[in-house]
């Protein structure tokens, strides 16, 4: 009788409170040894370049291999890392994890509302622990779920977390695996569900020990961040399992309800017949159907690709949603003016943002003047716009401006209440950027923490380079490396119970509950909504309830960008950003939109609603 095949996986598995089952891929190595608790044992050759030792280990154990008698290494797969990126690995048991709130169950993200945090800013301590003290502050605002940037193993004590080179790590000084599951548990306790920010697309510049292992990456081909990951060239196959194996084991063992899956625009993977993401997909609709959790995937990408969010049978990838940048842009050159940069294609913002609320994307097939290209594909009609996942804020397009400085910065504070009403009363779904919900002034700023002066020097003049196509920034880059840098991107929580922290929360409050709770507001089809530019500066949209019983009431939105009121048709005034509640002047009568401000009118249903399509129609819920 032939022995039993050994086994071939990622990284270590407690198999019980005491053995732990070492899996590795690492085909060019002759020998291999896994050096646990001190000890060195030899691991057995598993075929295919897989190696496979099982050993008396437990949570918290540490370990690491060494190939061919070099130095020891950390585990590429390690879920554990406590000492940082260079040092041993230790065994991560989630069986030792208690989740109280196990019944709970995210609603799904396409009819939610997205809050954006980053551990290390988000509070003073910058730990999961001191974020859970503000939780129940977001279920009072009307947020649904957390979506928390990169924690991934880094080299470093702060970053972004975009240059993570341990993908299945959790950082340790955000208080490591350990941590996040006490973290993902606090927040269902309150409601909210959790969304982790995960990167594939590229490696950190330092402490990236994958190409010691095996072809992880591509050997002759780069990307803006260096070397692609291995999809779909030689020996890819344990390659693209260990991306999916990463990203499962965040929803299967920390219980995280969805993953934002970042620049997905770069993950190389022509060469094969079913892109990485479809195949993420199809295992991540198997975990959900197993675990009776729903669980949602959203891409990042800058190609206005609706093929992201379609089904899998229409041959699309079939992920649960997607950034959308082209609202931000149209509402951020309306209120501030800026056309440098980017922001070039949104000359005449308010005609831009009408062809946002009424086709999802404003570069759906259309010329960039600033990328000299058509980009983006139309939205089809059986693509919700609460797939497009819209902000006035988020970490990039206030990071990567040059100093890191907020809206709340930019211009006046009426018209940061006009870009909040914008943005609420869109068909897309909405996300908020840490701090906004009072106001926050502070800058996020782009910070790194990387080893070597030369490393340093490099991430300091590249980041400089990035503004050379932005006229307006004349002065000098905040130094990223600086520690002063990232401590300065840290909240202000005082600045929230400030009158006009108060103030700007109860109008987030508001618009928020509105959209929840006005049926014409609380659907994301398009064939419901119509939107025109009425003169400059004035913007009026008309959206429809997809249902109603008896009486029914449209939702017809005034947005006056101009210094004078103006007059609109008669209407009960549901909401108006001039309201004294949010720091306005007030609402001086039903029919007039004050200067610079918004205003959200109910009005009776003027023609009946269209019949849905034989398909899905425009803007299924």
């Amino acid at each position: 009788m032939s022995a039993l095949p050994l086994p071939r996986h990622h990284g270590a598995r407690p198999i019980d409170d005491t053995l732990t089952s070492f899996g590795l891929w690492a085909p060019a190595a002759e020998e291999v040894l896994l050096v646990v608790a001190g000890e060195e044992r030899p691991m057995a050759d598993a075929g295919d370049g897989w190696w496979h030792v099982s050993a008396a280990a437990s949570h918290g154990t540490r370990y690491a291999y060494r190939l061919d008698g070099d130095d020891p290494l950390p585990d590429p797969a390690a879920r554990w890392l406590p000492d940082g990126v260079h040092s041993p690995s230790a065994v991560v048991d989630p069986r030792t994890w208690s989740f109280e709130a196990d019944r709970f169950r995210a609603t799904p993200v396409t009819g939610g509302v997205i809050y954006e945090l980053h551990i290390g800013t988000f509070t003073t301590e910058g730990t999961f622990a001191a974020a859970t003290e503000h939780l129940e502050g977001l279920v009072d605002l009307g947020v649904t779920h957390v979506e928390v940037m990169p924690v991934n193993g880094f080299d470093g004590a702060h970053n972004w977390g975009y240059d993570g080179v341990a993908w299945w790590a959790v950082h340790q000084a955000y208080g490591g695996p350990d941590g996040l599951a006490a973290f993902v548990d606090a927040c269902h306790r309150v409601g909210l569900a959790v969304i982790l920010d995960v990167v594939h697309n590229h490696l950190g510049p330092s402490g990236n020990y994958l190409p010691r292992f095996g072809p992880y990456l591509q050997s002759d081909a780069e990307s803006t961040w260096g070397r692609v990951i291995n999809l779909d060239g030689p020996q890819s196959g344990p390659v693209r399992d260990f991306v999916i194996g990463s990203a499962l084991a965040f929803l299967r063992d920390h219980r995280v309800d969805g993953l934002r899956l970042d620049a997905v625009h770069a993950l190389d993977d022509r060469g094969s017949a079913t892109h990485v993401l479809a195949e993420l997909a199809d295992a991540v609709t198997d975990l959900s159907e197993r675990t009776g959790r729903p669980l949602d995937l959203i891409a990042e990408t800058d190609r206005n690709d609706p093929s992201w969010v379609r089904h899998r049978a229409v041959g699309g990838m079939g992920l649960d949603a997607q950034w959308a940048d082209d609202l931000h842009h149209a509402i951020h050159v309306a209120v501030t003016g800026e056309t440098d940069g980017y922001y070039v294609d949104y000359v005449d913002p308010l005609a831009k943002l009408v062809r946002a609320w009424t086709n999802g994307l404003v570069h759906d097939g259309v010329h960039s003047a600033f990328r000299d290209r058509v980009v983006g594909a139309p939205v089809p009609d059986d693509v919700s716009s609460r797939r497009l996942v819209a902000c006035i804020q988020n970490h990039d397009q206030v990071g990567n401006r040059a100093a890191g400085d907020r809206l709340t910065t930019l211009v006046d504070p009426d018209m940061v209440r006009v870009a909040a009403a914008l943005l609420c009363v869109s068909p897309h779904t909405p996300m908020l950027f840490q701090g906004e919900e009072y106001g926050e002034t502070t800058p996020f700023a782009f910070f790194s923490d990387m080893p070597g002066e030369e490393l340093r020097q490099a991430i300091r003049d590249g980041r400089r380079r990035e503004f050379e196509y932005f006229s307006s920034w004349q002065g000098e880059v905040p130094d990223p490396l600086a520690v002063e840098t990232f401590l300065g991107s840290t909240l202000d929580w005082s600045a929230a119970t400030s009158v006009e922290g108060r103030q700007r929360r109860t109008l987030w409050k508001d618009l928020l509950a509105l959209r929840r709770n006005h049926p014409a507001l609380s659907t994301g089809r398009r064939d419901l909504l119509e939107a025109e530019v009425v003169t400059d500066g004035v913007v009026r949209m008309r959206r429809r309830p997809a249902h109603h019983d008896g009486p029914a009431w449209d939702v017809e939105v005034w947005g006056n960008l101009t210094d004078d009121p103006i007059d609109v048709p008669p209407g009960h005034v549901l909401l108006s950003t001039a309201d004294v509640r949010y720091g306005g002047p007030g609402q001086p009568a039903d029919h007039v939109a004050p200067a610079r401000s918004v205003v959200v009118l109910a009005v009776p249903t003027v023609q009946p609603t269209p019949a849905a399509t034989p398909s899905s129609p425009t803007g299924a819920p």
